[in-house]
């Protein structure tokens, strides 16, 4: 049974998938490079870090000279998060019950990270000077991982799922393949 095709179907997890593959590239390509040392500038040999040198002027000057907590959170973006999104992402599109609890896991990780982020970010030595601009650009790295979590917490995240892709089977398929499906799913 194929379930990488129901994903369209659930838009929740579709939304989620989609997101958490804009965060793997960021942290592939931002936070990795800058956890290891390379500087966001202008003149910056990674070119995804030169073109985050303008946002932190605008929005978060601290990236200019990052203190250890950040650089903490881009370590844990880059070695810890990007992996592990991996496995959540291919897990959410083919239904697979085992990334239930790496995915809670996951999410408490995540909104603590973030909030570590933040309170860096605001109580730190150079918050961003236009909170309406950073914040929604910033908060859909808490809200997801804690929309995730949410969608974790039964025991089989997906068994709705499962039973509306099971009834669909049947009936698109002759009668003797249905009696076939009812008996492997009972």
């Amino acid at each position: 049974m194929n379930h990488s095709l129901n994903i369209w179907r659930r838009p929740v997890d579709h939304g989620l998938a989609i997101f958490f593959v804009l965060s793997i590239l960021y942290g592939a390509l931002d936070s990795l490079p800058e956890a290891l040392g390379f500087k966001v500038a202008p003149d910056s040999p990674w070119p995804p870090l030169r073109s985050l040198y303008d946002w932190a002027v605008a929005q978060e000057p601290q990236h200019l000279n990052p203190p250890s907590s950040l650089i903490a959170t881009t370590l844990f973006d880059g070695f810890v998060q990007t992996p592990v999104l991996f496995f959540i992402v291919y897990g959410l599109v083919r239904m697979s019950p085992w990334i239930r609890t790496l995915s809670l896991v996951y999410a408490g990780a995540a909104v603590t990270n973030m909030f570590m982020y933040f309170v860096t970010t605001f109580i730190g030595p150079n918050p961003p000077p236009h909170p309406w601009i950073y914040l929604p650009f910033n908060l859909p790295w808490l809200i997801a991982p804690a929309i995730l979590g949410l969608r974790m917490l039964p025991r089989e995240p997906f068994a709705r799922q499962r039973e509306a892709l099971a009834a669909g089977l049947i009936l698109e398929q002759p009668v003797e393949q249905a009696a076939a499906v009812l008996e492997r799913l009972a």
